[in-house]
């Protein structure tokens, strides 16, 4: 959604805002999911995105990218921001899960066996992990290849190392707590 759809003092449902206007604010709601949020240093303009497992699987990255290419945006001027978000350390999954995920977001069919270690698809051979049959799950990293395979270079891409989930005093957590409160974030052109 354009940002100048949006009527002044009200909310929108939407995974995504693209300023499309000089002097635009863009908040998007998150928990756990990532707040993306993305610049072109040429032309000012802005997006933010709310970004989760389905959204990358959706490839809702692509598609703003393509929005991008629309404004004649060159992959070197645009800069991208990963904001605070669960860790793989706190997202945990299960084997299914996880397997759909990886064919969906990163077009891989992969084979989940819980008894190696397989550090690129972002298991954990931990006895705990085995014995509840979860895998842990880095949605950072895989939003960070989605974005290297729109050709946007690293060197342009920051991602916020805090999670929502470890850091209770600073962050809401759904899966944490089970609360309804978010934390606002936001990117102005």
């Amino acid at each position: 959604m354009f940002g100048s759809h949006s009527q002044k003092g009200t909310k929108t449902d939407a995974d995504g805002l693209v300023g499309n206007k000089c002097s635009q604010n863009l908040w998007v709601y998150t928990a756990d999911c990532m707040p993306i949020f993305f610049a072109d240093k040429r032309t000012r303009n802005v997006a933010s995105l709310h970004c989760g497992r389905k959204g990358l699987e959706k490839k809702i990255i692509k598609n703003l990218v393509k929005i991008f290419d629309t404004f004649g945006t060159s992959r070197d001027d645009l800069l991208v921001a990963i904001g605070p978000a669960i860790s793989k350390e706190h997202y945990l999954v299960d084997k299914m899960t996880l397997k759909e995920f990886y064919i969906k977001a990163e077009n891989k069919n992969i084979i989940v066996k819980l008894n190696k270690t397989k550090k690129d698809f972002c298991f954990n051979d931990s006895n705990q992990f085995r014995e509840q049959n979860l895998n842990q799950l880095d949605l950072k990293r895989s939003a960070y290849r989605q974005l290297l395979n729109e050709n946007i270079p690293h060197t342009n891409i920051d991602i916020s190392n805090l999670c929502t989930y470890k850091f209770n005093n600073e962050f809401y957590s759904w899966r944490r707590s089970k609360t309804i409160s978010r934390q606002w974030n936001l990117i102005c052109s």
